[in-house]
């Protein structure tokens, strides 16, 4: 089986409710591992992720140890960098052996082709991101960063940012007609035409459907808890069973509501 997620975003909204998230994830990093041969994060499972030559954040512990010991049970890990955490520089290879993507990337499972991308700067949208992704991935302003900027300071804007936007956050609304995902997927299957494309980033959990043109976009773990998975025939998009959900973690859920097919 093949586990597809995305925008954890540990660090969200506070130290306290993201643990409380944190635990939920292992719960089903547990659960998917009895029959897991391949994992991908697509992207934002942190809030904020930055990584120096001899510093990483010390917070997720749990997360991490759990992620080193599904990769030591042989279970292949694939991380795509988000805009949220593109700043990895080799950590989650060198101490967990996660191949990390900073691209759109296409595979091959059981004779299926399946493209997948976080989703950010992809298609007519997003517009300022995609001026803010050439300040983010300059080498030289990296550089500056990792050696003129302390790790407490950085995080300390990073997370207020955050913070911030979080107060002020809006569900987006799935429209198929105007999602620019969805358009970028079309466009990229005129070239190559793929089984299914699947992306992150919108905070959608969707199963688009059009002839033999697929997209799921995989949602997000602050509400939704939502994922796919690919059992060698079919893709499905699911939601973690409430019954697992810690009682403590007052989220809003409705399946109806957030899931769209």
């Amino acid at each position: 089986m093949i586990y597809f997620a995305s925008d954890f975003h540990l660090g969200l909204p506070n130290r306290e409710q993201s643990l409380i998230r944190e635990r939920i994830i292992i719960r089903w990093l547990d659960q998917i591992s009895k029959d897991a041969t391949d994992i991908f994060l697509v992207g934002d499972i942190f809030e904020f992720w930055y990584e120096w030559k001899n510093v990483v954040p010390k917070y997720y512990t749990r997360f991490l140890g759990k992620l080193a010991e599904l990769s030591d049970k042989g279970i292949k890990l694939h991380f795509f960098t988000g805009n949220h955490d593109i700043w990895a520089y080799g950590y989650f290879e060198q101490e967990l052996g996660m191949k990390i993507y900073t691209k759109p990337q296409e595979f091959e499972f059981f004779g299926k082709k399946i493209f997948v991308a976080h989703g950010d700067g992809l298609g007519p949208g997003d517009k300022m991101y995609k001026r803010m992704k050439k300040i983010f991935t300059n080498k030289f302003l990296q550089w500056l960063t990792s050696n003129f900027l302390h790790p407490d300071f950085l995080f300390k804007v990073a997370m207020n940012v955050s913070k911030r936007r979080f107060i002020t956050y809006k569900k987006p609304v799935f429209q198929a007609d105007k999602e620019w995902l969805i358009k970028y997927a079309k466009s990229i299957n005129k070239e190559k035409q793929h089984d299914c494309y699947i992306f992150g980033h919108r905070h959608i959990a969707a199963d688009y459907k059009e002839n033999n043109f697929r997209t799921i976009i995989l949602g997000e773990w602050i509400n939704l808890f939502t994922y796919a998975v690919f059992d060698g025939k079919n893709i499905e998009l699911k939601q973690f069973d409430n019954e697992l959900i810690l009682p403590e973690y007052k989220i809003i859920r409705d399946y109806k509501n957030n899931i769209n097919y």
